[in-house]
Parts: structure tokens; C-alpha cells; sequence
């Protein structure tokens, strides 16, 4: 049986198709789920792509062109998905960035302020954007994707980054108590070692900071993973559609580490 039949949901950062936004469309879509799928305007032939291969799962979706950073242009994406399907149920807020260097006193104020915009402002943008919606129809699902690096400190990881997802997932307890009257669930998943365009420039990151090749960078980091290996994005997929379905009626407030048993630092 498919949990999320008649449920209309929104993806952001959704265009890339190895990404991990993408990877959450498709487990919603093979749960029955319509969804929409949003990223920025440079992303657009990837989402028609994904539209076309969330579509050939046997359901309706629409591609979204859409910066979160600007609430004007949210507004009008939710007007969007309101006109088109009449309702709106999920929303996984997904979109991110990583940028920064792992030397604190080389971070840049533009590195602070990406990070914040997006990774912060951004979520709470279209957080504020929907749940009027769903406040109207009696209920819905947010999921914020933040990282195991917002439930400690990791080494190598940029000091802008951790904050930032530290910061979603407080976020995400806030609304989640604000609004659990409203039957408005919110929980986050905070993702490991998943295998995505970000990840490769991870590695690359590891294996010129210890002069190593990328294998034994990868080797490095599965070492530190106790089920031995980095997953794909589709278990990053597989955490969100049950947090959105019926099965997770009973769960909010919810920081979920999708990581293989890693452990963050501190």
C-alpha cells in the first residue's frame, strides 16, 4: 500500500540527479505522493528531467523555479502549487549549501552570510510561506534536512556549515512545538556520509588536506561509519517519506541521524 496517496508535496533543491533533494522526490513519488520539485533558475533542465521521471513513477508533478532566499518568489511558488493541485501537505526543506574552509580564521563574512541565508533564512522563508496553508487545512509535514553536523561538531567540516545546521534543527524543535496544536508535525533528518555531488568534494577536501588519493580518502571516512560504507541518497529518501506518512503521526520535534551509526565528534 502507498502512504502518501492524495498528498501533495514540495521538494526544495531538488534539481541536481544525484543529489540528495532529488533522491526525497522520488521515494515521495513511489509512495504516491504529487510533487512539486523546486531549485534556483540555473537548475531548470534538471528539474524538467525530474518531472519527467517522476511522472514516469505514475504521478503529477510540476517543476518550480524558485530562490529561497527571496520570499517574493516563494510566495509565488506556493501560489503556484496551490493553483495546480489545491492543496499542500509536505514540505522538505532541503535546498543547502556548503561553502567555507575548515580553518576558522579563513572563513569570509560571504561565506557566514550564504550560509545563514540558505541554509537558515531559506528554510524558515518557506517554512513561513506554508504553514498558513496548512494551518487552513487542518494539518501537514515539514521536514528539514540539516546534517549530523548539526548534532555535533565534525572534524573538517567548516565552523559556518555546523552552525547553520545546528540552527535548522532548532528551527525545526520551535516549530515543531508552535505548532503541534495546529497538527503541524516537524522534523528534521540530519544525514552522514551520503554519496552526492557534495560528498565528492568532500573527499577531494580530505584527500589534499592529508595527501592521499580519493579512494583512501573514501576508505578514510567509511572507517568511521560502524556499518562500514557511505549510503546513496535514496536511504536519505526512504527517512523522509516515513516521517511524512501516517506511520509518524505520533513524532515531532524529531532530530533523525540517517548516518550508519556515525557519530558526530562533539
Amino acid at each position: 500500500m502507498k502512504t502518501l496517496n492524495q498528498k501533495v508535496a514540495v521538494v526544495t533543491g531538488a534539481g541536481h540527479p544525484k543529489g540528495i533533494g532529488r533522491a526525497i522526490a522520488l521515494k515521495l513519488a513511489q509512495q504516491g505522493a504529487t510533487v512539486v520539485v523546486a531549485d534556483l533558475a540555473s537548475a531548470k533542465k534538471d528539474l524538467d528531467d525530474a518531472v519527467i521521471q517522476l511522472q514516469a513513477l505514475g504521478v503529477d508533478a510540476l517543476a518550480l523555479v524558485v530562490d529561497i532566499t527571496n520570499k517574493e518568489e516563494i510566495s509565488a511558488g506556493v501560489s503556484q502549487v496551490l493553483e495546480h493541485f489545491g492543496q499542500l501537505d509536505i514540505l522538505v526543506n532541503n535546498a543547502g549549501v556548503g561553502v567555507g574552509s575548515s580553518d576558522f580564521t579563513q572563513l569570509t563574512d560571504q561565506d557566514w552570510n550564504l550560509s545563514f541565508q540558505v541554509n537558515v533564512k531559506g528554510m524558515a522563508n518557506f517554512c513561513q510561506a506554508v504553514i498558513p496553508v496548512m494551518e487552513k487545512q487542518n494539518g501537514g509535514s515539514i521536514i528539514n534536512i540539516a546534517s549530523l553536523a548539526g548534532l555535533g561538531a565534525i572534524e573538517s567540516i567548516p565552523a559556518c556549515y555546523t552552525a547553520t545546521k545546528f540552527a535548522a534543527i532548532g528551527l525545526t524543535k520551535q516549530l515543531a512545538m508552535n505548532y503541534a496544536k495546529a497538527n503541524i508535525r516537524c522534523n528534521a533528518v540530519c544525514p552522514g556520509s551520503i554519496v552526492t555531488q557534495m560528498h565528492k568534494a568532500t573527499l577531494e577536501f580530505i584527500a589534499q588536506e592529508h595527501g592521499i588519493s580519493i579512494e583512501d580518502a573514501q576508505a578514510l571516512e567509511d572507517a568511521s561509519i560502524p556499518l562500514g560504507y557511505s549510503a546513496e541518497p535514496s536511504v536519505v529518501g526512504d527517512a523522509v517519506a516515513f516521517l511524512a506518512s501516517a506511520s509518524a503521526n505520533y513524532m515531532t520535534g524529531v532530530a533523525m541521524p540517517v548516518a550508519g551509526g556515525m557519530s558526530p565528534g562533539i
